[in-house]
């Protein structure tokens, strides 16, 4: 059983130490009780439960403390993938709900798997999901102020390997902040967010790079071929560079193995197999 989160890129980490010392404390916490509940749970519990829980932490991009769109309004974009029934189901720029990730993960059993806008918050009001203001008074500072856009690459995602050698891939995220209203992210799309009985990965960064090399997709396809997660994700990266993609990863394989790219400095994120592992 093994399980790698990531809570997205952040520049203030260079330079603000007190932030990078919270993100390491927050992922290793949310990290650390995933893995106790993968104990007895199947790896799409797990990744639902991992995102739902960086969710909720407004340190994050991702559910309470997403960035706000240039119109004033947050949308909520996250998916999730079984590996196992090779299902993807997502919700593309939702408005008023805490946990996306929730709504995702419902519309797994539904025909139409991929909803978006009011038509994927009729469904969540249908289920249960009710009102919730993602907006923290941060949030509405930095979009008042209009700050530059570096710092504002962000996302939330898990990958899971459970009990019974079955993976799964969740990824939510609050966008990139100031966007055209209703853009379109790779979290809620094969692109971003990919996993099927060889390997799952889920991706952060800028979506529209991730969206153009097909990044989750493309590596999980290498390793279906016979590549390794690392080879895989390196000729995958090679492939970004040459149009200065900006993206990262985090991936675990059917076998066990857990590996963590990034093109540019620097992702946050956190393991757990044996024991804790968390950015430095």
């Amino acid at each position: 059983m093994k399980i790698i989160i990531h809570g997205g890129f952040f520049s203030e980490s260079a330079t603000n130490q007190e932030t990078k010392k919270a993100k390491q404390e927050a992922l290793s916490a949310i990290v650390t009780k995933s893995y106790t509940f993968l104990q007895e749970h199947t790896a799409l519990e797990t990744v639902v439960f991992a995102v739902s829980l960086l969710e909720s932490d407004p340190l994050f991009n991702a559910g309470l403390g997403s960035q706000i769109q240039s119109d004033g309004k947050v949308r909520l974009s996250a998916s999730v993938m079984d590996g196992r029934t090779q299902r993807f189901s997502g919700v593309i720029n939702i408005e008023d709900v805490e946990h996306p990730v929730r709504v995702s993960a419902k519309l797994l059993n539904e025909d139409d798997r991929v909803l978006s806008g009011e038509g994927a918050l009729d469904f969540a009001r249908k289920n249960g999901f009710g009102y919730f203001d993602p907006v923290t008074e941060q949030r509405r500072a930095e979009y008042e102020a209009k700050r530059s856009e570096q710092g504002r690459k962000g996302t939330v995602g898990c990958v899971a390997l459970d009990r019974h050698g079955n993976l799964a891939a969740a990824t939510s995220t609050g966008g990139k902040g100031f966007e055209i209203p209703c853009r379109v992210s790779d979290s809620a799309t094969v692109a971003g967010n990919f996993a099927n009985p060889h390997a799952g990965i889920s991706c952060t960064g800028v979506g529209e790079d991730i969206v153009s090399t097909a990044l989750a997709c493309k590596i999980v396809t290498r390793v279906t071929d016979g590549f390794s997660l690392q080879s895989a994700a390196e000729k995958s990266f090679s492939e970004l560079k040459e149009f200065d993609g900006f993206a990262g990863i985090i991936g675990i394989t059917s076998t066990g193995e857990v590996y963590h790219q990034d093109s540019h400095s620097y992702m946050v994120w956190a393991s757990f197999d044996v024991n804790l592992q968390v950015f430095n």
